[in-house]
């Protein structure tokens, strides 16, 4: 019998985060490194960390896991991987090691599950270049899977959330929904063919993105994973000292993201997201209330949030739908700082 990964799962993929709010509270309890080298820390919540190696080289590091998205185990396995390799793209690095994090259970799922949820990982991780040497595994009765993985960038290269700066446009590189999707796939009202896209979606690396992003010299951008668009856009506001607005309208979805919310097909990680945010964010009257609950979609394997010039956006948002990326689109742009630091528009 073919094991379904869904049964054995609550909230799968990014929206398993533990809620952004409590999660901020808890680092501030940690001590900040001291070490010179460290050239991004946890200080700014970006996407991975950054410890510089020499003049010409530092490490990027970084780790993600979370428990199933979908049935398949081997598709399980590629989006939990290129979940976890996104964040290096995000930081304009290239990723080169990983090692397996895994939980599954030792009875109940077979092993031949297991083993084609890791063969996924490991396919995934070939097609991004990337060689996974070890890992650790758990038994543990809900299935989780993800990658430690490190890269490499100069350090002068380096891409961060700190790197926004005002009068630039904000592209996002894929369409928003995966979260919305999902769910309705749960309570039986996505098309399977939407479900398909969003699983194609999710499996998408960030590599192109990466590679467009380098040839631009971006300094600042971010991927969108379990807080949503909205969340990760105001953590990147607050860590580069501007104010961001969204157009809401211009912000591509998926097919059916849309029609699912307004149907009351609404993940509970949006509310959370919503939650964290709402306060340091400006909501203009008549915003679109399901493109406001979309831009809080909790994410999973999402694209990438880049801040560029406004002359460099046009020839960029060209070289991303060359590269396959169609549904790129300049959906905000950025401000010096206002009252909020996220500003919302239809």
């Amino acid at each position: 019998m073919k094991t379904d990964l869904l049964k054995f799962a609550g909230n799968g993929g990014c929206s398993a985060k533990i809620p952004a709010r409590q999660l901020e509270d808890m680092l501030k309890h940690l001590p900040g490194p001291s070490d010179p080298n460290i050239l991004v820390g946890i200080d700014t919540h970006d996407d991975a960390g950054v410890y510089r190696i020499s003049d010409s080289l530092a490490i990027v590091l970084t780790t993600d896991f979370f428990p199933p998205v979908c049935s398949d185990p081997y598709e399980f396995g590629q989006i939990a991987a290129a979940n976890s390799i996104s964040d290096i793209y995000a930081m304009g690095a290239t990723p080169v090691l990983a090692l397996n994090i895994a939980m599954f259970p030792s009875k109940g799922i077979s092993m031949e599950a297991y083993g084609d949820m890791l063969r996924g990982g490991f396919d995934k991780a070939g097609e991004a270049g990337v060689t996974i040497i070890g890992g650790h595994t758990i038994d543990d009765p809900t299935p989780k899977y993800g990658l430690a993985v490190a890269g490499f960038v100069h350090p002068q290269k380096t891409v961060t959330n700190t790197g926004a700066r005002p009068g630039c446009q904000l592209i996002l590189t894929k369409p928003v929904g995966t979260g919305i999707i999902l769910a309705g796939q749960r309570m039986g009202l996505s098309l399977e063919q939407n479900t398909e896209e969003a699983k194609r979606q999710m499996k998408l690396l960030n590599r192109s993105a990466a590679e467009v992003m380098s040839k631009h010299g971006i300094t600042g951008a971010t991927d969108i994973t379990g807080f949503g668009l909205a969340g990760h856009a105001l953590k990147m506001a607050k860590a580069s000292g501007v104010t961001i607005r969204l157009y809401m309208r211009r912000v591509p979805l998926l097919p059916q993201a849309y029609t699912l919310v307004q149907a009351g097909c609404i993940p509970g990680a949006s509310f959370r997201n919503l939650e964290y945010a709402e306060s340091e964010t400006s909501f203009a009257p008549g915003l679109d209330y399901n493109l406001k609950m979309a831009a809080f979609d909790a994410q999973t394997s999402g694209g990438l949030l880049i801040s560029v010039s406004a002359g460099e956006a046009p020839g960029m948002l060209n070289s991303l739908h060359r590269a396959g990326l169609t549904a790129a689109a300049v959906i905000g742009e950025t401000l010096a700082p206002q009252q909020h630091p996220l500003i919302m528009e239809n």
